[in-house]
């Protein structure tokens, strides 16, 4: 069912209908983000994202580019990740072509005029601070700073109101004319589609679109002999922790293993650590682990909210399950249980059209190739225990340890004697 073209100005095309479904999805995906960046324009890639939705030739303004998708009913916004950033419109099936032209726009016919970049600071400044007021959502960030320090990888995909401030129009249009280039945009449309239909409107809505080579991303350095902790302080009622190691790629043939180790750990109600730092220790309300995997490295990470007093039970714990993965094989049964439960939940996101194009182009962005879900189930089911035990060996030593914390006070001394598997 999934069609995949490349139009003759580089462009790349994935035409995905989905009988039955009565919405259709258009997802520009581009291959940038926050690892393409220097230091000193940390946060551009984020800007940018911001500045497509403030007018174009066509629609001057920013009232003018929502009105026409709000008119319809539509979903439509944008985001910004370390590899790719994104642009979708969610529409009822019959304004597909609307959708296409309302993307087609904003990409290629934005102004970027200098008043909306000095306006737009303010509000991205305001994003940041909103972020940093959010422990639980920044406490991500912070491990990751943790993990990879002062390299692209460790900053912030918003920047810093420091980095964010220096940013120059100029700087903007420069980022812009190298990354957003057809070689470098994956077009993706799924739903309610038909096909020949809409490959015409594509052709014609994405004819002209600028060439050039873009910039290579900025490699990960990986470097780490002992456990790390990294601290901010900050006046809140319990601590966030982020306890956590490096991990592997996107393309390490062990991701789907270590995906079904996170999972087992803590990746839903039933996980071990769920039920044993929430069920039956009560030392946290929210509790998770996860995994992340860019194109040359990726990591697993623990996430918690604690009491102060409980920081130190709420780690070891955590730890001790991080050594039981090494000691003891996982059964056949919770295994299988995992297995389902990724399967199943990634049937569920792929219901919808939006799901759809989500799953298909975040893979072609960055893989150049998308598998389909039955290629990844079977890799999936070929995962054994051994192979989890495997992997836990590998990843939970010591020297890979990384801790986060958020919250009012800490005796770093003690922390770093508990770091211990």
């Amino acid at each position: 069912m999934i069609k995949k073209i490349v139009l003759s100005n580089g462009l790349r095309v994935i035409i995905i209908p989905l009988g039955g479904a009565k919405t259709a999805t258009v997802l520009a995906m581009v291959g940038t983000g926050s690892h393409y960046e220097a230091k000193k324009i940390n946060g551009v890639s984020h800007f940018l994202e911001h500045l497509f939705f403030k007018g174009t030739k066509k629609r001057p303004s920013t009232r003018q580019l929502a009105e026409v998708l709000d008119r319809i009913g539509g979903e439509y916004n944008a985001f910004t990740g370390q590899e790719y950033t994104g642009f979708y419109a969610k529409v009822a099936g019959e304004h597909l072509p609307l959708a296409l032209d309302w993307i087609s726009d904003i990409l290629l016919n934005s102004k970027f005029a200098e008043e909306e970049v000095e306006r737009e600071k303010g509000v991205i400044v305001e994003e940041i601070k909103l972020y940093q007021d959010t422990p639980v959502a920044y406490i991500k960030t912070l491990f990751e700073k943790t993990l990879y320090g002062d390299q692209p990888a460790g900053r912030f995909i918003a920047g810093s109101k420091e980095s964010v401030g220096k940013i120059k129009r100029s700087d903007i249009l420069q980022y812009w004319q190298n990354q957003y280039v057809a070689k470098n945009v994956l077009l993706c449309l799924a739903g309610k589609i038909d096909k020949k239909k809409t490959l015409k409107q594509i052709r014609s809505a994405f004819k002209i679109f600028p060439q050039g080579h873009p910039l290579k991303k900025i490699k990960v350095k990986e470097k780490q002999t002992k456990p790390k902790v990294v601290i901010e302080q900050k006046k809140t009622d319990q601590v966030h922790l982020a306890l956590g190691v490096r991990a592997f790629s996107l393309f390490h043939p062990d991701r789907f293993a270590l995906s079904l180790l996170s999972i087992i750990l803590g990746g839903n109600m039933s996980s071990r650590l769920f039920i044993e730092v929430r069920e039956r220790r009560a030392l946290a309300y929210y509790i998770s682990t996860a995994t992340e995997k860019f194109t040359d490295t990726g990591y697993l990470v623990t996430k918690a909210g604690v009491e102060q007093e409980k920081l130190s039970l709420a780690l070891k714990t955590i730890l001790t399950e991080y050594a039981k993965m090494k000691k003891e094989k996982v059964s056949e049964e919770e295994l299988q249980k995992a297995k389902d439960y990724l399967k199943g939940s990634t049937l569920i996101d792929l219901e919808t059209s939006d799901g759809m194009a989500f799953w298909t182009a975040g893979q072609e962005i960055l893989a150049k190739r998308a598998l389909t879900p039955e290629e990844v189930f079977e890799k999936i089911d070929k995962v054994r225990p051994r192979d989890l035990q495997r992997v836990a060996n590998h990843i939970f030593q010591n020297r890979k340890l990384n801790l986060a914390l958020i919250g009012p006070q800490f005796n770093q001394k003690e922390l770093r004697h508990l770091l211990k598997l």
